[in-house]
């Protein structure tokens, strides 16, 4: 299983013209492959939307994308007001349940990414590994993967919440406990969070 995470940086108004669009067009899209998460950005670089799609392999996702690229329907009708286009792919780590199957999970987002040295990997994800219960016990992990193409040795962890009140009360009692943050601070390059808003349409909202 792998993860393409799309970031489009929009306009400034075109969060809600975008998401109408992709809301529309969302039904064809899926005759190919099912969305796993569509967010909008609150706190963070601002008008962007991030959008997530699971397939088996790089080979069904190019099979996949070719086959919705001929959908007269599909891609969306962004009105221009799309200023740029990132995509990556990331891994699943080993403890990551799948995204997706319409699980109702929070009402904002976190998605925090961590940028670690490069080689650091492989250790990483073992201290995750061995702390992740411990943190599950206050709120359940969305999402944590790791990036094989694009930008290269990120982290990225996505924690559902009520609100951000809530986020804030469960990352204390989190941190805490002696399990939690994962000590990976030695392997640390760069941290970056944001807060997401799930569209109506998101199957992981």
């Amino acid at each position: 299983m792998i993860y393409e995470v799309r970031t489009y940086d929009l306009k400034p108004g075109g969060v809600p013209i975008f998401e109408d669009a992709f809301a529309k067009a969302l039904p064809h899209r899926e005759k190919y492959s099912k969305l796993a998460a569509f967010f909008h950005t609150e706190i963070g670089p601002l008008n962007q939307v991030i959008h997530i799609w699971p397939y088996e392999s790089l080979d069904e996702r190019n099979e996949v994308r070719a086959a919705a690229g001929k959908d007269p329907n599909w891609p969306p009708d962004s009105q221009g007001t799309i200023l740029h286009m990132e995509s990556e792919i990331f891994n699943p780590a080993p403890f990551m349940r799948p995204m997706g199957g319409g699980q109702k999970q929070g009402n904002v987002y976190e998605m925090r990414i961590y940028e670690y040295q490069n080689g650091a990997m492989p250790k990483v994800l073992d201290i995750w590994g061995a702390a992740i219960e411990h943190r599950e016990k206050f709120s359940p992990l969305a999402a944590g993967m790791y990036s094989d193409i694009g930008g290269l040795n990120k982290w990225v962890h996505i924690w559902p919440y009520k609100d951000l009140g809530e986020r804030d009360k469960i990352r204390a009692e989190a941190s805490a406990t002696p399990h939690w943050p994962p000590p990976t601070r030695e392997f640390l390059v760069n941290q970056e969070t944001k807060v997401l808003v799930p569209a109506s349409f998101s199957p992981h909202a």
